[in-house]
């Protein structure tokens, strides 16, 4: 990741590496994308900008694998900088789509769901021709590959967080793909306003609390200091209950919106 800066652009390409065992960072500069690989075919999350995409096929070749060998594409949330290029990576994979409810009936058709915070921000995505629905904590599996869904409402309503396991040896690491979790929104929209969807929000930071991880990643690569735990010695030396620390994060950054909202407009 030397070729990148924290927080750089979304569809800048970067080069792929290693996270842990089987599991390897093929997104961009900007913006996070991972391949979990396996003897009978491999997982892919997120896709990055229909641009960004391209570079994710990359460097999934670059890696040693071969894009068809994905069997499956799985997403963290429902926003163009991280599925916009979903139809892009179905079409080169052949690969089934699989998302949340609420993820699905985005990806179908394009358009962000009107309960989305952010609704009315982003212009259509291409649809994703067949997307079959997650159910919450019934893993994913591909061969020997399990990969469990944890829905994480709050960035979006659609929201999904991933855990499995890799290893090397007998050396096995809990990974954990936490959904982004920033009350980011439009102008107008107050989640003062919404209590069941602010409660189904402060519900995900309690269950990415719960979720126990020795490696968190985060759809946004410099929010998880990628970079920084890569100089530090790589992201396997992370042991400090990292899915822990993300909860508590985003409980503070979620009390600081509130806090804002009750000042005068």
């Amino acid at each position: 990741m030397s070729e990148c800066k924290d927080w750089d652009e979304w569809d800048k390409s970067g080069p792929p590496f290693k996270v842990y065992g089987n599991t390897w960072y093929v997104g961009t500069c900007g913006i996070s994308a991972l391949l979990v690989t396996g003897p009978r075919g491999h997982v892919l999350i997120d896709s990055g900008t229909d641009a960004g995409a391209e570079a994710v096929l990359a460097n999934v070749a670059r890696a040693g694998f071969k894009p068809r060998d994905i069997k499956v594409l799985l997403s963290s949330h429902e926003h163009f900088d991280h599925v916009g290029g979903m139809a892009r990576l179905q079409q080169a994979t052949g690969a089934k789509v699989l998302a949340s409810p609420v993820a699905a009936s985005v990806l179908r058709t394009g358009k962000d769901s009107a309960e989305d915070p952010q609704a009315g921000m982003h212009k259509p995505m291409r649809p994703v021709a067949k997307v079959s629905l997650l159910r919450n904590g019934q893993a994913v599996r591909v061969g020997p590959l399990a990969l469990t869904p944890v829905f994480t409402p709050g960035h979006t309503p659609g929201a999904t967080s991933w855990r499995w396991q890799s290893c090397e040896g007998a050396d096995c690491k809990t990974i954990v793909y936490a959904d982004s979790l920033s009350p980011v929104s439009r102008d107008d929209y107050r989640f003062s306003d919404h209590p069941a969807y602010l409660a189904a929000f402060q519900r995900s930071a309690d269950r990415i609390e719960a979720i126990g991880c020795d490696i968190l990643i985060a759809p946004h690569p410099s929010a998880s200091s990628m970079r920084a735990l890569l100089q530090g010695g790589g992201l396997a030396s992370v042991g400090s209950r990292p899915c822990e620390a993300h909860a508590r994060t985003v409980r503070a950054n979620l009390m600081l919106r509130l806090i804002k909202e009750k000042q005068p407009r």
